[in-house]
């Protein structure tokens, strides 16, 4: 399971509509690659073209040393799940997810370890005789991972498989889905527009905007250091400021200097702070700030502060019992070194 693919200009046009614009991408083995982008960018076209559900307009994918593109999906010896577990309701769990095996005529005593081997790497053995309409969603969900590892593909596709689910049990696979995937060490693609989700299961984050790839990196090195506003605002919440810029040193709107962390950009959009990294705390002389808004969450409360520059998101961390009230003035104490943003019209 130590399958790279390689994908070279591919294109997609559906009528007059350029759905994939000369999509260029390496991804090593056993990497854990996450599509990531609003609804309509191409990233669901992309997974179906890499997997041969769609066929290119133009372009090259390679899986090792193989040109693909033009192999019948059933050749390509990928495993994918759907957001629709695509289950028989007349089969047994385990029918199911020996469907593919007998499909490729393996023998009876192989399909039965190989089986029994996947339902218990997704904790399902104790449910093997039973139809998908006696299992829940997240049971089913498990049951399609089951069926498309069984058989020992070279590459792990997903589309969005967990977003049927509620919150709590989504939460609950993502972890199991991550686990599974380390141990397995298999090259996986997983297409999301959750930014929760492809931070917490990717190695690393592909970026996607109207059938193109804006950026590519780790996903801390995408929350921390995205070169673009798109980017940056994608990848959560975050505050885009204008501020004079002089060598590698700014002046924030309240009259905060700080340091540029990566001075000497082009088309710049302002500079970046993460409302967790913004410290806010009452003021006892002039203030930078007034509180408009705040938001108890458990965990952390969130704060809209109005400032010189427009509003403010402020989130501290739990700990504290008292919230400050609508009104308060407060000082701003933005990070030491700040990120530039660039506008996704300097791209190269």
């Amino acid at each position: 399971m130590d399958a790279s693919i390689s994908i070279r200009r591919l294109t997609k046009q559906f009528d007059a509509t350029s759905v994939l614009k000369g999509i260029n991408l390496d991804i090593p083995p056993g990497r854990f690659l996450i599509l990531l982008g609003p609804s309509g960018c191409g990233k669901t076209t992309l997974l179906r073209t890499i997997s041969g559900i769609t066929d290119p307009t133009s372009g090259e994918i390679w899986l090792r040393d193989k040109r693909i593109d033009g192999v019948a999906p059933e050749k390509r010896n990928f495993g994918l799940v759907f957001q629709t577990y695509a289950l028989f309701p007349h089969m047994s769990v385990a029918k199911n997810v020996a469907f593919g095996l007998e499909m490729r005529r393996v023998g009876k005593a192989e399909i039965d370890r190989r089986v029994a081997a996947a339902l218990d790497l997704v904790g399902l053995g104790h449910l093997a005789s039973r139809l998908p309409k006696q299992l829940s969603g997240g049971q089913q969900q498990r049951v399609a991972l089951a069926r498309a590892i069984v058989i020992e593909p070279g590459v792990l596709l997903f589309d969005e498989p967990l977003s049927n689910l509620d919150a709590k049990l989504r939460d609950s696979l993502r972890e199991d889905l991550r686990a599974l995937q380390q141990k397995l060490g298999v090259t996986s693609i997983y297409v999301t527009h959750d930014q929760s989700e492809a931070m917490a299961l990717g190695d690393e984050i592909v970026v996607m905007k109207d059938g193109a790839i804006v950026e590519r990196g780790t996903p801390i090195e995408l929350y921390r250091r995205p070169i673009y506003r798109f980017t940056a605002e994608f990848l959560g919440m975050t505050n885009v400021i204008q501020a004079q810029i002089e060598g590698d040193q700014c002046r924030l709107p309240w009259g905060a200097v700080r340091r540029i962390e990566n001075p000497g950009e082009s088309q710049v959009e302002g500079v970046a702070i993460r409302p967790e990294d913004l410290l806010i705390e009452p003021a006892e002389g002039e203030p930078d700030g007034v509180v408009e808004q705040s938001m108890f969450m458990g965990a952390a409360t969130h704060y809209w502060i109005k400032a010189a520059g427009g509003t403010l998101r402020a989130i501290t961390s739990g700990g504290s019992n008292t919230i400050l009230p609508v009104g308060q003035r407060v000082k701003l104490m933005p990070p030491p070194a700040l990120h530039l943003l660039k506008s996704l019209g300097a791209q190269s």
